[in-house]
């Protein structure tokens, strides 16, 4: 047998070897269990694929990234697989990996039930168990199409391949076809008969048996095929697989945290606020208590933005067409904003952003170099038509509030502004009790949305990118993930579970300059125009709202939690002496709250408790007598004889240096 050079490459080193004609990769890593894959000359292939003469071979475990993704596409093919075996009438849509699991999306007459679903477990892991092989198989188009000439969707599939347009074509596609070329993968028993085929681009885990007891069945729902309402429906089931069963227990208790700190319910029950059907899906509405923290936020960072040097503006909701039309949103982002409505034969938008108006504001008057940097901000709600799928609590809402503020500056005044906006962004969100953060990096992609030259793109995006470097801060890229008119810095904060949110972004514009005409006079007298710097350091005060909520699940710190201080009397006779505390803290500016209710004190105390008040403070007939009360925290330990004057110092204390407690 004749030998082939190939160079096997890991993190730590690169090695060359020698091996024989028909070497796999399965055999180059035969000694770890954990490779499930392998990465041929920067290509995904399955363990089982024949290696050539000069290939570079990188080995993929399973704890990686990419290797959990193949873990879990192997999955949604045994869920496939199971689904026609107790319904050979189902016909099969797309079964891609997404984060933290997978789907499959099926046409059957009826929708799953939970009972559905067990019993496709117990079918799966009857499949797992027998360590059914996968080999796949490359073939022509007519020969998929006789195949598959009973699976509908596949034959629609057939037609999309080419590569990079799949997935727009079909939400999920790029794992069934592309790249010119069509493969099937067979599932085998052991005695090399085909148990199961689909269509499948691959690569996936050499034997079922890998997936172990690492995964699980989670939910099933509606979903239009190819994302289109004007296709079938059909029933999307949701699973999630980890390479271990630890890891899959871990996932499942992660899951049962953040239901336990889900906003929506928290702010049911803590009674801040609701999404009324009447006034419509996305349009949140604020309760007095939910009212109190909003109104903290915004005066929080209204006072932040003026120390910072911007000035307040303000402007309408809704504008005339051609405003859109000059910015460049019409129509690049005409299918994310709401309907026009017709007025004394013009169109009327509903903003969905704020920075044209500004832009009008700069323009109104001659500007001079001495006045940059001018900043703006304002409140502005923006509306948006979000789809009815996506939208989830405050985090995706179609009427948002933006702390919103655009820079205009020099070229040269741009890095600095830059550092200025982020600098004010981190100190914020410390400020908030977020203070585990990275940052990413978004640029432009091959899409026909992004506009300008690409000198324009590669300044701004380096501009951005050497203070994201500065900053010391980690930095991760976000290939085409930019605005249409420029790049953009996001921070993206980790909150109390781990799990990461978008917050704060910084946009730098060199389009929106251009398209309105503004300039400013230069020193040496010349007419130049400025650079533009979009940033929102909430984001949304709905978003940062609902992120806020699941971060404190719901306990919030003491000055931003609606009510501050709750007063319980042991006894009746103890009010009278209550109410000259409440109006010793009412006068230090705190939020207090008396419970004068005839419930017994217990009561009171579970009551106040599950409604996460930072402080009670109780007194009975000692306290009283000893001018002084009891702190009662949320933990439920408590501070005994704190004499009333020290007990107001310290909850405003609390307040002042937003502690949490």
């Amino acid at each position: 047998m004749s030998e082939l050079s190939i160079v096997v490459r890991s993190a730590e080193e690169e090695q060359a070897r020698q091996v024989t004609t028909g070497t796999t990769a399965a055999d180059l890593f035969a000694d770890d269990r954990s490779i499930v894959v392998a990465r041929v000359n920067g290509v995904l292939r399955d363990l089982a694929h024949e290696l050539a003469d000069g290939d570079v071979v990188e080995p993929v475990p399973v704890t990686s990234d990419e290797g959990l993704a193949v873990l879990r596409h192997s999955c949604a093919h045994v869920l496939a697989q199971a689904v026609q075996e107790i319904d050979p009438q189902a016909r099969l849509g797309i079964g891609p990996p997404i984060r933290d699991g997978f789907y499959y999306d099926f046409d059957v007459e009826k929708p799953f039930t939970p009972e559905d679903l067990k019993t496709l477990e117990k079918t799966m892991q009857r499949i797992v168990k027998e360590g059914q092989g996968f080999r796949r198989r490359v073939v022509t188009d007519e020969e998929a199409r006789a195949e598959l000439a009973k699976e509908p969707y596949k034959l629609e599939l057939i037609g999309l391949k080419g590569g990079s347009s799949d997935d727009e074509a079909a939400e999920g596609a790029s794992v069934e076809v592309g790249a010119g070329e069509l493969t099937i993968y067979d599932n085998l028993r052991r005695d090399g008969s085909v148990a199961w085929k689909d269509l499948c681009r691959g690569p996936h885990v050499p034997t079922t048996r890998l997936l172990a007891n690492g995964w699980q069945l989670m939910r099933s729902a509606a979903a239009y095929w190819r994302g289109s309402e004007k296709n079938p429906q059909l029933q999307r089931v949701y699973g999630t697989a980890w390479a271990t069963k630890d890891e899959l227990k871990a996932y499942l208790d992660r899951l049962a945290e953040a239901e336990r700190r889900d906003h929506r319910k928290l702010g049911a029950e803590l009674d801040l606020f609701s999404f009324p059907d009447e006034i419509g899906s996305g349009l949140p509405v604020f309760h007095p208590k939910g009212g109190v923290v909003k109104r903290e936020m915004e005066d929080y960072v209204r006072r932040r933005h003026i120390e910072e040097g911007f000035d307040y503006v303000g402007t309408p909701h809704i504008s005339k067409s051609h405003l859109f039309e000059t910015s460049g949103h019409l129509p690049y982002y005409a299918d994310t904003m709401f309907p026009p409505m017709e007025l004394e034969n013009s169109q009327y938008y509903l903003k969905a952003m704020n920075c044209p108006m500004h832009n009008l504001i700069f323009r109104s008057r001659g500007r001079s170099y001495r006045e940059l940097p001018l900043r703006f901000f304002e409140f502005g709600t923006v509306y948006r038509y979000e789809k009815s799928g996506v939208i989830q609590g405050l985090t995706r809402v179609r009427g948002l509030t933006q702390d919103d503020s655009h820079s205009y500056v020099t070229d040269e005044q741009a890095p600095q502004e830059i550092r200025h906006l982020l600098n004010f962004v981190l100190s914020l969100l410390r400020d908030f009790g977020l203070d585990d953060y990275y940052l990413e990096l978004s640029t432009r992609g091959d899409s026909d949305k992004f506009i300008g030259s690409d000198e324009q793109w590669e300044s701004a995006t380096e501009v951005l990118r050497q203070v994201a470097v500065e900053s010391g801060l980690e930095l991760v890229a976000d290939p085409g993930g930019a605005a249409f008119y420029g790049p953009k810095i996001s921070v993206q904060a980790r909150d109390a579970i781990g799990r990461t949110w978008q917050m704060s972004t910084i946009q730098l514009d060199f389009n929106q300059p251009a398209r309105f005409g503004l300039e400013y006079t230069a020193a040496d007298g010349t007419r130049k125009q400025p650079v533009m710097i979009h940033s929102a350091k909430f984001g949304s005060i709905e978003r940062f709202f609902g992120v806020l909520t699941e971060h404190y699940a719901g306990a919030f710190p003491p000055w931003l939690a609606p009510v501050q201080v709750v007063l319980i009397p042991v006894s009746e006779d103890n009010v009278a002496y209550l109410e000259g505390v409440r109006a010793k803290l009412r006068a230090a500016g705190v939020r207090v709250e008396l419970d004068a209710s005839d419930d017994r004190f217990p009561k009171k105390i579970r009551t106040q408790t599950k409604a996460k008040v930072p402080f009670l403070l109780i007194a009975g007939a000692e306290d009283a007598a000893n001018d002084a009360v009891s702190f009662r925290f949320r933990d439920g330990t408590q501070d005994n004889g704190i004499k009333v004057d020290d007990a107001v110092a310290r909850v405003v204390e609390a307040i002042r240096t937003r502690a949490q407690v």
